[in-house]
């Protein structure tokens, strides 16, 4: 296992040889730097993030010392209060209960009216981007039209927009593996201050409803759907964060990935038909979330391994998606591929509910570049974040 080191620039460049060296060795290791057991087969994965004795949480029925665990450090407190309380981090029944109110707003005829707003908004950031020549890919189309779709959702006010980006990123610093005390602090005062900003809206939005998501939330609430005030903060926060972290890293990995397999690039911009299969295809070739936790609150066994109660199980979904067992020649990029079980959203009771949405975004900003950009090329070696579980690039220089 010497070539899996989530700090090392080389993995981080590449992780996928290092996954195969794990999948060869293994169906579970145990990692001691992060004193999590990682499991990179496809099935496993896929049978665990629908296993019950495996949970987000579990504080509903263990306590820390119970569980032989530490308690988070009291300074990391508005952290922990704001992430436990979103529905990614619950178990049943709160998780439940939350979900439901919230996949109102993402039911597949909500998604479907979207379209629209969403395709305009596309062709408008990429018109910008042709216009000026070129730039940086990142910053004007991925990150722009996804965190507008769903401040739109949630009624942020256009003027406000602009912190959501920097605030979500500290608070996903937190979700790296060991992170720093300079990281925590970062998530820390991210969490207070969007905490701050939300309250703040939710009670504008309780004196003067709209048609956004925190006002039908609200009115849910008044309706007997109790959900408390940290709920809703907390709630919205996931929405925000969840709703363009994946999306965004997603359509600049993508579109890496296609400047870097122009035989692939160049089927896809003669025949537009692959646009719903070469998103797909994307998703799984370079995972925007290439790990994803989950603690033991029953002790399972995984060949012949018994991994104990509290446990810190490890996912690899960038492993699981290039896994041969489940995806022949896994390390070609093919947009045309037919069966594609990739677990990037996730499955079980933790399903990224804005799936949906997010095939949206990205099938919008990949049709706006191809037909509006049809000679797209590097402008200039990107350069990859830090980080492992979070995946994605600093940013896409691109010329026209």
């Amino acid at each position: 296992m010497a070539d899996f080191d989530p700090w090392d620039p080389a993995f981080l460049a590449d992780p996928y040889p290092a996954y195969a060296e794990l999948r060869e060795k293994g169906r579970v290791h145990y990692y001691e730097p992060t004193n999590q057991w990682l499991v990179p087969h496809h099935a496993d994965v896929s049978a665990l993030l629908r296993d019950r004795r495996l949970g987000r949480a579990y504080q509903h029925r263990f306590t820390h010392e119970d569980f032989g665990r530490t308690a988070p450090p009291p300074e990391h407190e508005p952290f922990h209060t704001l992430n436990d309380h979103g529905m990614l981090d619950l178990e049943p029944p709160d998780h439940t209960r939350i979900r439901r109110l919230v996949s109102k707003a993402f039911t597949p005829r909500t998604v479907e009216r979207l379209k629209p707003y969403v395709h305009g908004l596309a062709d408008d950031l990429v018109a910008a981007l042709v216009a000026a020549g070129g730039g940086d890919l990142l910053a004007e189309v991925a990150e722009p039209l996804p965190v507008a779709v769903i401040a739109e959702m949630l009624g942020i006010p256009e003027s406000d927009r602009a912190q959501l980006r920097p605030w979500s990123a500290d608070i996903c610093g937190m979700y790296e593996l060991n992170p720093s005390e300079e990281a925590a602090a970062r998530a820390v005062r991210a969490s207070v201050e969007f905490s701050e900003y939300l309250l703040e809206l939710i009670a504008a939005r309780r004196r003067e409803p709209g048609e956004d998501l925190i006002s039908g939330l609200i009115a849910a609430h008044d309706e007997g759907d109790r959900l408390t005030g940290q709920e809703m903060v907390s709630t919205a926060v996931l929405l925000l964060n969840a709703g363009h972290e994946a999306t965004v890293n997603a359509t600049v990995n993508g579109w890496w990935a296609l400047l870097r397999n122009p035989d692939q690039l160049a089927a896809l911009r003669a025949d537009r038909s692959l646009v719903p299969s070469a998103v797909e295809e994307l998703m799984r070739y370079d995972t925007p979330l290439q790990l994803f936790e989950r603690w033991v609150l029953d002790e399972i066994e995984i060949d012949g391994t018994t991994v104990p109660r509290g446990a810190e199980v490890a996912m690899l979904f960038g492993s699981a998606n290039h896994d041969p067992a489940v995806f022949a020649d896994p390390g070609r990029l093919d947009l045309g591929r037919k069966d594609n079980p990739h677990i990037s959203f996730s499955a079980g009771i933790h399903y990224c509910i804005g799936a949906p949405l997010a095939r949206i975004e990205l099938a919008a900003s990949m049709t706006a570049l191809l037909e509006k950009a049809p000679a797209l090329a590097l402008a200039a070696e990107p350069e990859r974040k830090p980080n492992f579980v979070i995946r994605g690039l600093k940013g896409l220089s691109v010329t026209l």
